[in-house]
């Protein structure tokens, strides 16, 4: 199909966006601003519903088995969305050729707010028995698909437009949507659970942060329109060739660089639910400490983590971006030895915990995207950055808080640990394969 027949099915998304920003010209400071945007509405969707699965999700769906037990079947489902992604990278990429990337980034985030805000009304296991657990299921799932279709190729393309020495800089910008959407879900559930007797907060305050995502969906959703509107985003994606090919293509030539890349972040993206939703599951289980207070003390970390990954930007740069993320290979495989004990070690312990966990999770998620985006091809690049993002999901973070709680609960903490430092090492020997293969190329 035509650029020029994508481009027409696009046009009235377009000519709203138009009205919305007028003429202007893409600037730099514009795409990041609309990165962060838009990355802290996916963040926020995928927060709210990670913070649901441990405080609201086993009580209302599962009453009839034990705390723990309700918990691991609420994880079992929270990793259904990163099962999905891949799924809906290959729909929406289909969708992005045939009809143009306003209507493919319309659909997703429409879906994903809509899938989030449909949450907030779901019944529970009292009214229509395991059938709620099983919509939920299928909403979480529409999650997923349209986390892959939110995909827009504007922190490629900040990336790529960004000077040389820089780039470590304009790499860390869309990753501080993981810190301020945590921030914005925890506060939220912080206040429900402060101020609302345990019956309320079950009924109905759990329901609003939900029913808030569509909103701040919408509001993302002008945020990248306002810049895919545009006749100069428009010739920047295809002077970079940022455009989406088939995915069985992509993997037949190039497959192996998205194994690459998926497997460098992995002990990033594995310390990413180690740090915020199993360490929430297992304080509230096992250690009778207020969800509320633990929350703030996360919200807390979110904000180490915030400035973590500005400060990744500037050391990035300094010594490179696959210098930095090996090296947080090291620390985060140190920092498996200490978290058991940390854990274990009462409330100052598992703030320190926390505080160390966001930090290091700063410093290696705030270069984790797209580190060797580079090493495919620009025909390949937008599919290929796509993709990794997912398996990277996929690989180290969807079933983290499920297999963290149940080792844990059954083993004991060190588990948690070796867990972890399995994710440092595929980390560590990822690079070092990419770093060969790059002296070969060479």
């Amino acid at each position: 199909m035509s650029h020029d027949y994508a481009l027409s099915h696009s046009a009235p998304l377009e000519r709203d966006a138009r009205l919305v920003s007028g003429d202007a010209k893409v600037a730099p400071g514009e795409i990041a601003i609309a990165v962060v945007i838009g990355r802290t509405s996916e963040f926020f969707d995928f927060f709210v519903y990670g913070i649901a699965s441990v405080l609201v999700f086993p009580q209302l769906l599962f009453p009839e088995f034990d705390p723990l037990t309700a918990t691991l079947y609420s994880f079992a489902i929270f990793s259904l969305a990163f099962i999905a992604r891949p799924i809906g990278s290959v729909i929406f990429m289909q969708i992005d050729r045939l009809h143009g990337r306003g209507v493919k980034l319309t659909i997703a985030l429409f879906l994903l707010g809509g899938s989030t805000a449909a949450m907030s009304f779901l019944p529970g296991y009292a009214q229509i028995g395991f059938f709620a657990a099983g919509m939920l299921a299928f909403l979480r799932i529409c999650q997923g698909l349209a986390l892959a279709g939110a995909w827009d190729g504007l922190a490629s393309l900040l990336a790529l437009n960004a000077p040389q020495r820089r780039r470590g800089w304009y790499a860390m910008m869309p990753q501080l949507g993981a810190p301020l959407g945590f921030l914005l879900a925890a506060g939220l559930f912080a206040f429900f659970v402060s101020n609302l007797s345990n019956e309320d907060f079950l009924d109905w305050g759990w329901r609003y942060p939900f029913f808030v995502a569509f909103a701040i969906n919408v509001v993302a959703l002008f945020a990248r329109l306002r810049l895919v509107a545009t006749d100069e985003f428009t010739a920047l994606l295809e002077r970079r060739e940022l455009k989406p090919t088939p995915v069985w293509q992509m993997f037949r030539n190039e497959g192996g660089n998205v194994l690459i890349g998926a497997f460098a972040a992995l002990g990033s993206f594995a310390l990413f639910h180690l740090v915020t939703i199993f360490p929430l599951s297992w304080v509230t289980l096992f250690t009778g400490r207020s969800a509320r207070e633990f929350l703030l003390t996360e919200m807390a970390g979110a904000v180490v983590c915030l400035l973590a990954i500005i400060a990744s930007g500037v050391i990035a740069d300094r010594i490179g971006r696959r210098t930095l993320l090996g090296i947080c290979a090291v620390l985060i495989g140190l920092f498996s030895f200490a978290a058991p004990f940390l854990l274990a070690g009462g409330a100052i312990s598992e703030a320190g915990f926390i505080v160390l966990g966001f930090a290091l999770l700063g410093l290696s998620h705030g270069q984790a995207s797209g580190a060797v985006t580079s090493n495919f091809s620009t025909q390949y690049r937008y599919t290929g950055a796509a993709l990794t993002s997912d398996m990277s999901w996929l690989f180290g973070a969807a079933f983290a808080p499920l297999v963290a709680l149940g080792l844990s609960a059954k083993f004991g903490l060190a588990f948690v640990g070796l867990y972890l430092l399995s994710g440092a090492v595929c980390s560590g020997v990822s690079l070092l394969i990419n770093r060969r293969m790059l002296d070969i190329r060479d």
